[in-house]
């Protein structure tokens, strides 16, 4: 674990020197229109659902796995829970659009690194609501773009079966972490992977069972 994170910090700083993720441009994306409207991620909105997943975490050369629960506690809370294979916790936290309460996290992950990588990353899959304000189509996807200061969301909607399948996320124009799902239905993500652009970050979960209510 010290090891990885190491890599982790050294890597950042060289990224500070010469940044390498690519420029995302709007015109790739199809026809463009102005667009108002609130656009829902509903995958992880139920509150009578347990969402389990068999996960791995890809840090450079480093592999982490275990069994993540996500649970939405309130109307505006989720609590995150990832424990290993052998059933030992490793990180425990609530978590908001605006707050994020940490109850545990292993003394090797108990980076601020770390810590903002996960707030990150959760915050946006967890999100249910984004303001669109402009809407691209081309043969596959109708794509809703959230503004908001430079940052920017793409959500990606299958035309053929009108579900999220992939949010797109970007600062200052550079395109930062690309989520992806594979899903039945709307309420329900089977399959997840998070990849970051700037970092050799890579999060897969796959539903182990889908707890429904």
């Amino acid at each position: 674990m010290r090891q990885f994170l190491r890599k982790l910090f050294l890597f950042s700083i060289g990224f500070l020197v010469f940044q390498s993720c690519k420029s995302f441009k709007t015109e790739n994306l199809g026809t463009g229109e102005n667009h108002s409207q609130i656009i829902d991620n509903l995958y992880f909105s139920s509150k009578n659902t347990d969402y389990i997943y068999k996960s791995q975490v890809d840090i450079y050369d480093n592999q982490l796995s275990g069994i993540l629960i996500i649970k939405k506690i309130n109307d505006d809370f989720h609590r995150v829970v990832l424990t290993s294979d052998f059933g030992n916790k490793l990180f425990d936290f609530e978590i908001s659009q605006k707050d994020f309460k940490l109850n545990y996290i292993i003394p090797d992950m108990d980076k601020g690194m770390v810590k903002r990588f996960l707030e990150k990353d959760f915050r946006i899959m967890l999100r249910e609501k984004f303001t669109s304000d402009k809407m691209f189509t081309n043969e596959q996807f109708i794509i809703y773009q959230s503004e908001e200061n430079k940052e920017n969301y793409f959500l990606y909607f299958d035309k053929a079966n009108e579900l999220l399948t992939k949010i797109i996320y970007t600062e200052h124009g550079r395109e930062k972490i690309n989520f992806s799902f594979e899903a039945k239905k709307s309420i329900f993500a089977d399959e997840i992977e998070i990849a970051h652009k700037d970092f050799k970050i890579n999060i897969k979960l796959n539903q182990i069972t889908e707890n429904m209510q």
